[in-house]
């Protein structure tokens, strides 16, 4: 053999050496599935507690499997929430649970992590069933009866006032099937009791939007019994709109999430009630879940998690 193929031969050897020693490296060297947790907006107490109770769960259960947390700045920020998504695909997560910000427009997106192998549970606010059917796919959703939790709370309010009462209603985004849900169970306590529904508009979960929606409803109906608020950020918009009006003792508010801001809230009186769907388990049920399929210990199928209604007298 010449010199020139020995020369070469000798550095084919040592290049594919290489290319298995990076290959090696480069190889997964964990055997735990990878869970992504996608959430709406971490600048809702409610999701940052979602995420404590995921990490802390996780710190806990290390030997079983790997966690990513991602989640939105803006409530309604799909188009970010679709590119965390992405994302967790092209990483190779196993599993993804997901919270997501419109019930219709994650769909896709979810489908495409499915027909790349990812199992995927959606917690939280529950995927749109007509379009779930149009794509053909059914995605489990483990979380609470948001209708149930909010004719708790409506329940509650219709024994302090009296039939014919005047209330409104700051719903959450259109978007969402639980903002929706939501809306219904309040609308059942309400009918249910005889009280009046003057209004109903969308404070799209935010403190900051619900706060003006608030302050025009209690100066367009003077005689305002209530406000029903689809999540608790949205509450303490209302109790600022009451406060800069001067009538934070006349109305009553009630909320849903039990964040702790509103705690306080409860124990001064300046939230009637709220609804507990417990935010640090939610995930917890969710992560659970998606490890259970992935070690073929279930089958995907709905899983409802508990609701409470909290009371100043009951925290």
């Amino acid at each position: 053999m010449s010199h020139f193929n020995r020369s070469t031969v000798r550095v084919l050897a040592i290049v594919t050496m290489v290319l298995v020693v990076a290959s090696g490296g480069c190889r997964k060297k964990d055997d735990r599935p990878t869970v992504a947790l996608v959430m709406k907006s971490l600048a809702n107490e409610f999701f940052k507690t979602m995420e404590e109770g995921a990490r802390a769960h996780h710190a806990e259960h290390r030997d079983q499997y790997n966690l990513e947390v991602r989640g939105i700045k803006d409530e309604t920020d799909v188009t970010q929430q679709i590119a965390y998504v992405e994302l967790m695909m092209a990483q190779g997560v196993d599993a993804i649970v997901i919270a997501p910000a419109d019930s219709k427009a994650l769909v896709a997106v979810c489908k495409k992590a499915m027909d790349a192998g990812i199992v995927v549970v959606n917690i939280d606010n529950k995927f749109d069933e007509d379009v779930l059917w149009d794509k053909n796919i059914k995605i489990p959703f483990v979380g609470p009866d948001n209708r149930k939790g909010a004719k708790l709370a409506g329940v509650y309010l219709a024994t302090r006032l009296n039939p014919g009462d005047k209330v409104a209603i700051i719903e959450g985004a259109p978007n969402a099937f639980n903002g929706i849900q939501r809306k219904a169970g309040f609308e059942d306590a309400m009918i249910g009791s005889s009280m009046n529904i003057v209004a109903s508009q969308t404070g799209y979960w935010e403190t900051d939007k619900a706060q003006p929606i608030a302050s025009a409803l209690i100066n367009e109906h003077p005689d305002l019994k209530a406000l029903l608020c689809a999540n608790d950020s949205m509450a303490l918009g209302a109790v600022a709109a009451l406060r800069d009006a001067g009538k934070s003792d006349g109305i009553y508010i009630v909320g849903f999430d039990n964040i702790a801001a509103v705690q306080r809230l409860l124990k001064e009186g300046k939230i009637l009630c709220t609804v507990d769907q417990h935010a640090d388990k939610l995930a917890l049920y969710g992560i659970q879940y998606a490890l259970d399929i992935l070690a073929g210990k279930a089958t995907p199928a709905d899983k409802e998690t508990p609701v409470d209604l909290v009371t100043a007298e009951t925290l």
